[in-house]
């Protein structure tokens, strides 16, 4: 069976429901699948747990999803850049599980790798380890975190051939890897499909094995914080 769809709502026909849980890469308005983020929100799917870096920013990104309240709960390790997100949160309208980074694309890598649970020192001592095992190693305290295992992944990558296997550009190779793996179905935006064969297997990133559905569209590319510096008398 082909992977390739037509566009973003079919390829999330058949795989949405209220109450389900997303991976989403991408990491502020850098490598988002923004294509698939606004079909989930014209398919009004409800009480969604999203685990991403972060939730993009006001009206663009996993942000038009806290707009239209889709999103009941964030995995998370920043949210900084968007307001609606800190009035939800603030208000008790948003349930927030905050992260640390490495610890969230490790708990997403581990997912996808089939292990349960890791050991790490980030958080030890810090509100992020009240309620989870502590051991210690050669001296050493570490807590258990588990392993992301979600019902959908939705990611975005600048190739792809029909097999889906991905080729990420520069710093969007962010939060997307470790997120394609950790769902049980993934879909993938590219920017363009290539022949299958025509990318050289050294410069794959992701292998196809993880990917099932893929759609190919125009995206909009925003600049999350532009700085300019001053212009100089002549």
């Amino acid at each position: 069976m082909s992977k390739v769809y037509a566009s973003a709502t079919e390829a999330l026909d058949g795989l949405l429901f209220d109450g389900m849980t997303i991976a989403a890469g991408g990491f502020g308005l850098c490598g988002i699948p923004e294509l698939l983020i606004a079909a989930i929100r014209e398919a009004g799917t409800k009480d969604i747990t999203i685990a991403s870096n972060n939730c993009g920013v006001d009206g663009f990104g996993l942000g038009v999803l806290l707009e239209s309240r889709q999103i009941r709960k964030m995995i998370s390790s920043y949210v900084g850049e968007n307001a609606e997100f800190m009035r939800q949160y603030l208000s008790g309208e948003l349930e927030l599980e905050f992260n640390p980074q490495g610890t969230l694309a490790e708990r997403m890598r581990a997912g996808g790798a089939g292990i349960p649970g890791f050991y790490t020192a980030t958080g030890v001592g810090t509100v992020i380890a009240e309620g989870k095992d502590h051991k210690d190693f050669n001296g050493k305290t570490y807590i258990l975190e588990t392993g992301l295992v979600m019902d959908l992944s939705i990611v975005k990558a600048w190739k792809a051939d029909p097999s889906g296997n991905l080729v990420f550009r520069k710093t969007a190779r962010n939060f997307n890897p470790p997120a394609a793996t950790c769902g049980k179905i993934c879909v993938v935006e590219v920017e363009e499909i290539v022949p299958l064969g025509s990318i050289d297997p050294d410069h794959i990133h992701l292998p196809g094995i993880y990917v099932h559905r893929i759609i190919q569209g125009q995206h909009e590319k925003r600049i999350e914080q532009r700085t300019v510096r001053k212009r100089e008398a002549v």
